[in-house]
């Protein structure tokens, strides 16, 4: 990799730096139990959640198809998976007692939601005043992790080592091809979707927080965004929490993948603080260049060649390749930590059988209907 030629510090002294918290938001679509298609649910599915998990674990979105839960923050693998078995068989039951299905795809499968309206809050009501029809087709469905780094400094800092992983994050965590009934030909029709909002997609390299402040209000003021939350980048400084937040994935077929996930985005960011604790600086990759690097991700997941956007030059590699210098990577961290059994599992299923998008595929050729797809992506219940 591009820093190899860094003086290395000894192993231990890296492994010695505290274990960073993390926590995960998870987006969901809901489908009608009988016809399997979008059905904006999303009020009713979140006051009968709230009542089982709290009211701040789940909380509605823009689509009324659609409903997301907020885990709490959790320092060790086995409380993440506490926890996302937690929310997601509580939102799931709560979709039952409501006639529908709490479904982990990126995007609706079957049924289209609809244009607005949309959820009556104010701030959705300015969005669509502002960006009109760019609320339109608005259910799809993302897994955000956020990893503990204090200091805004050293989060942005953070974020520039992480940029360049953003593509194949992407194709690892790809679960949207299909939307209202259509083969879209991406493994991430989600990502596409998202990608016509103006402050969408891999961040510019930041430099130093004072440039990133500087950067947020600038695009505030061109109209961009409304607010520096509207920073949709698949990885950003938390404007809320004491975080850095990786946005770039679909939400994951299963709570096991979203746990060994949120773990590896764990393991990254640990990796990047140590190379910003020692000086070393982020590689200058091209913003067009991850920009077309995240595309050929949507495009083709995990099937086909990437860019290797973790140095400024790196030639195009089959991204299964590129999966194990990730692999090699963050081991250590994932070692140190007891999580690498979990993720090691995630990378074999991946090996053998594909992403999320790839097995939404093959239950389709297996089953011939989509209706097959929705019901194998249900989230159970108790």
């Amino acid at each position: 990799m591009e820093h190899s030629a860094v003086p290395v510090r000894a192993a231990a002294s890296r492994l010695r730096q505290p274990v960073p918290t993390l926590g995960v938001e998870e987006e969901f679509v809901l489908a009608d139990r009988r016809t399997r298609e979008a059905v904006r649910k999303a009020s009713g599915v979140v006051l009968a959640a709230r009542r089982r998990m709290g009211e701040s674990h789940v909380a509605p979105e823009m689509a009324q198809a659609q409903v997301e839960s907020i885990s709490a923050v959790c320092r060790t693998g086995e409380d993440l998976r506490r926890e996302v078995a937690r929310l997601r068989g509580g939102a799931a039951a709560a979709a039952a007692e409501q006639g529908c299905v709490l479904v982990a795809s990126g995007g609706p499968v079957l049924g289209d939601p609809g244009p607005p309206p949309i959820l009556d809050k104010a701030r959705y009501h300015r969005i669509e005043d502002r960006f009109g029809a760019l609320v339109r087709h608005q259910c799809v469905n993302a897994c955000h992790v956020h990893v503990g780094v204090a200091d805004r400094e050293q989060a942005v800092r953070v974020v520039d080592h992480l940029r360049g992983w953003m593509p194949l994050l992407l194709a690892l965590t790809a679960n949207s091809p299909f939307f209202d009934g259509e083969d879209t030909g991406y493994a991430s029709w989600r990502s596409m979707v998202w990608s016509r909002w103006p402050c969408s997609g891999p961040p510019p390299l930041l430099g130093s927080a004072a440039r990133y402040e500087a950067l947020v209000g600038r695009l505030v003021d061109s109209g961009a965004a409304l607010d520096a939350a509207m920073l949709y980048w698949h990885v950003r400084p938390s404007r809320h929490v004491p975080t850095v937040e990786v946005r770039v994935a679909d939400v994951l077929p299963e709570a096991a993948d979203t746990v060994a996930y949120a773990l590896l985005v764990r393991a990254l960011v640990a990796h990047a603080l140590t190379l910003v604790r020692e000086g070393v600086p982020a590689p200058d990759v091209p913003g067009m260049v991850l920009r077309a690097a995240c595309w050929r991700a949507a495009r083709h997941g995990m099937s086909d060649t990437l860019p290797a956007t973790q140095t400024a030059n790196g030639p195009s590699r089959p991204a299964l390749g590129l999966a194990d210098d990730l692999w090699t990577l963050v081991e250590p961290y994932l070692s140190r930590c007891g999580d690498d059994a979990p993720v090691a599992a995630w990378f074999d299923r991946i090996r053998r059988s594909g992403n999320g998008a790839a097995r939404q595929r093959r239950t389709t050729e297996r089953y011939g209907c989509l209706e097959a797809v929705v019901d194998d992506l249900a989230v159970p219940h108790p």
